[in-house]
């Protein structure tokens, strides 16, 4: 059973700071490509990062340089460090996680809700 928590979510003043974690069950966490996602209301998902089993990580260009994807390999945690926050980035982020021989991300946490004002 695959299960993904996330955490993290919070109101903030432009220019601050948040880090999101996602809680990952073991296999997925040795075995799968995970990344964060985020749904502005009336949009769709949007990829924000990805990191792959050998740790190499994508970013959206809206977000790079400001927000950091990285794994926490004694906690089966995954991070979404989020700096020099926009109000464009608020937004539901998501975990998510596929094996990585799949293209889609068959597994998503319930949501944190990130909101920039």
């Amino acid at each position: 059973h695959v299960q993904l928590v996330e955490s993290g979510g919070d109101s903030v003043q432009a220019g601050g700071s948040l880090r999101l974690s996602c809680a990952a069950s073991r296999y997925m966490y040795d075995n799968g490509c995970m990344a964060w996602f985020h749904q502005a209301p009336g949009k769709d998902h949007e990829l924000v990062a990805r990191i792959d089993r050998a740790g190499t990580t994508w970013y959206r260009d809206s977000v790079k340089d400001r927000f950091t994807i990285s794994k926490d390999n004694a906690k089966n945690t995954l991070y979404l460090q989020m700096n020099s926050l926009k109000s464009e980035d608020t937004a539901m982020y998501y975990c998510a996680a596929r094996p990585c021989w799949l293209t889609n991300y068959s597994y998503w946490g319930q949501g944190t809700q990130v909101t920039v004002s």
